[in-house]
């Protein structure tokens, strides 16, 4: 049997307190997808808050499927070998919907820095490199070409890490807890070399943009606009740092502080960025 009147064999106390902030910042997610939803694009029509709501619908997804990959699949009584199998399952399917919400992210990313299609981008020409630049940025063409691209790709990573290897993201850890092949593993440095990617190099790299790009429109805007942008800006910036912090401070020894801090600094910037895209109606 799956489970049986036995305790749980490896959920701590700690275990509990950091669940039930995830499950906290779950609630939080699907009451701001049913907001900007609702209140937000269905009055408005506007492509940025369909995505930007369902962006907070993917990452509940995720998290739903890393709690039961960190904290209750363990717990499973059954076979090592289907465990391990369980557990990657989860862990593949919490990385795909967590690319998913990257590519929602890529989609408000390409709505803020490139203009609708529809309006009009006949413009007089520049001569000089930066006018040019823009010139060639200001093409339908171009402009559609590079939506494309930053949708895409992040879907291509999330169906990638739903088809790679499990050798790739496996954890070193399950050698001893499950008996698995070490052989088998591909690390660096002792981390899992799929993971190491996706969360170094892959993620840093598409996030970056977000932060950085309503830290620019908020120091080219003014009054109620630059005040949205600012705190959107703020907002990110603390989302990542409490997701950064999650796997930093587990890593080094201190996971009671992690199972404390991260959630609540992702609740946090989910406050920060719910009053940001409410600041008009809260000044």
């Amino acid at each position: 049997m799956i489970f049986q009147d036995v305790p749980f064999q490896f959920f701590s106390i700690w275990d509990g307190i950091e669940s039930g902030l995830y499950y906290a910042i779950i609630g939080f997610y699907v009451l701001i997808f049913f907001y900007f939803l609702l209140m937000r694009f269905r009055t408005s029509k506007k492509m940025y808050w369909l995505f930007f709501s369902f962006l907070f619908l993917f990452l509940a997804a995720g998290r739903v499927c890393f709690i039961i990959y960190y904290f209750y699949a363990p717990e499973f009584l059954i076979a090592d070998a289907e465990l391990v199998e369980l557990l990657m399952i989860f862990y593949r399917f919490a990385t795909f919907f967590t690319w998913l919400g990257i590519a929602c992210w890529m989609v408000i990313l390409g709505i803020l820095i490139f203009p609708p299609l529809a309006e009009n981008v006949e413009s007089k020409s520049g001569t000089g490199t930066k006018d040019k630049v823009k010139d060639f940025l200001r093409r339908k063409d171009v402009r559609l070409t590079l939506k494309f691209f930053l949708i895409s790709l992040p879907i291509f990573i999330g169906v990638a890490a739903l088809i790679l290897p499990d050798a790739l993201f496996m954890d070193p850890e399950f050698v001893d807890t499950y008996g698995v092949d070490p052989s088998s593993l591909v690390t660096v440095f002792g981390y899992p070399a799929g993971r190491a990617v996706l969360n170094f190099i892959l993620l840093p790299l598409f996030v970056a943009f977000v932060p950085f790009l309503y830290l620019s429109l908020a120091l080219r805007t003014f009054g109620v606009l630059r005040r949205s942008y600012a705190l959107n800006a703020f907002g990110f910036l603390i989302y990542f740092l409490g997701r950064i912090l999650q796997g930093l401070l587990s890593s080094l020894g201190f996971p009671h502080v992690s199972a404390t801090l991260s959630p609540l600094l992702i609740l946090l910037s989910l406050l920060l960025i719910v009053i940001a895209n409410n600041y008009e109606q809260l000044k």
